[in-house]
């Protein structure tokens, strides 16, 4: 049986990865074949949850490939287990993106929770205590549309952050560039409601990383407000900070919306602990009644005069999540003209983009900043 270990590499480092250009699939892009654009020039290339596109989401091969695709920085959402240690998951909830629904020994652990107001029923991460975690494999989480990523079911293990950290140190040495780290704290209202903050074990971890500096390659990202100003105020972190905001409603627990967040006074209030913006693609450049995309909004340009970066999400190739004038035939999990989205938003402004394909990001930026 062959060493786990390689299988996890292999699995990093397969070929096989499809590549975007005018809605048709082109062959793997080679690390050192990035469309002419060096990682780190230009706006910010960010692997959602890795390269999620080709990788099952959030595992160490995901991450490794994102940056040998080209990402400047890696993006792990963070949960914690049941004896306070950081795991990357994007939700507590981890039925959909590990096998434990078919592991009799924990059956009786599936449960119905109260998740920020919601009623939500499964397998939760705060549940488990590391160890049992790490019986567990990963799954794809969205298998219909990515079919493909299916070949790595059961391949990888539920990283710990401290593992994503040291991932980043090795790849940003053998890649001759820094990777860097953008962790998303996932719930903190909920999770310190259990007795079980993320805030501390994260800022621990990035300080034990020497990356608690605002000049580090890193972010952190939170969809509550609330969170952030504690992380400055209280926690006295230093690195950057990105608020988060969804195209409806507003931060759990919070009596302001995340539309009043975003008024030119709501920009103005939140640099004084944020360092940047990350909007809902949609509140960039909205999508027409038809589907179709609009036309820009004002928001990158009040928040940069606001002193904010303008870091958007989600980027994701295929069809079902493009605009109606950019898709490419019928089949939603299709290849669209990813590149060509990525390129109109880039346009505005941004400092940045969320692609669960970064190898498609990669090239948008270079043909964004080439004018083509």
């Amino acid at each position: 049986m062959a060493d786990r270990r390689q299988v996890l590499r292999f699995g990093a480092l397969a070929a096989g990865v499809p590549a975007v250009l005018g809605g048709a699939a082109t062959p793997a892009l080679a690390t050192a074949d990035l469309g002419g654009h060096r990682p780190g020039r230009g706006p910010l290339v960010v692997g959602h949850r890795g390269a999620s596109g080709y990788r099952p989401e959030h595992t160490l091969a995901s991450y490794e490939l994102a940056a040998r695709l080209g990402a400047d920085y890696i993006e792990p959402d963070l949960v914690i287990t049941k004896d306070r240690v950081l795991v990357a998951r994007h939700e507590p909830e981890i039925g959909g993106t590990t096998d434990v629904a078919a592991r009799p020994e924990f059956a009786g652990r599936k449960r119905t929770v109260v998740l920020d107001g919601v009623p939500v029923t499964g397998w939760f991460t705060h549940d488990f205590t590391l160890a049992e975690l790490k019986t567990l494999r990963a799954v794809e989480r969205i298998p219909q549309l990515r079919q493909h990523n299916t070949l790595y079911d059961g391949l990888f293990e539920v990283p710990t952050f401290q593992e994503v950290l040291d991932l980043r140190k090795r790849l940003s040495r053998e890649l001759g560039r820094e990777i860097g780290v953008f962790p998303e704290t996932k719930h903190p209202t909920y999770f310190r409601g259990l007795g079980l903050e993320l805030e501390a074990p994260l800022v621990r971890a990035l300080r034990r990383a020497g990356l608690d500096r605002a000049d580090a390659k890193v972010f952190v990202q939170s969809f509550e407000a609330k969170n952030l100003a504690a992380l400055r105020a209280e926690y006295r972190l230093r690195a950057p900070l990105v608020f988060l905001t969804g195209a409806t409603g507003g931060p759990f627990g919070d009596e302001r919306s995340y539309a009043d967040y975003l008024t030119p006074a709501g920009l103005r209030q939140l640099s004084r602990y944020a360092d940047g913006l990350g909007p809902e693609k949609s509140q960039v450049i909205p999508r027409a009644a038809d589907g179709t995309l609009g036309s820009p909004t004002g928001l990158v340009a009040e928040a940069h005069a606001a002193g904010l970066k303008v870091i958007p999400y989600t980027f994701r190739a295929e069809n079902q999540f493009l605009p109606a004038d950019l898709r490419a035939g019928a089949d939603p999990a299709a290849y669209g003209r990813a590149i060509n989205e990525q390129v109109t938003y880039l346009r505005t402004g941004l400092d940045g983009l969320f692609t669960d394909q970064p190898d498609v990001g990669v090239l948008a930026r270079a043909a964004a900043l080439a004018r083509v």
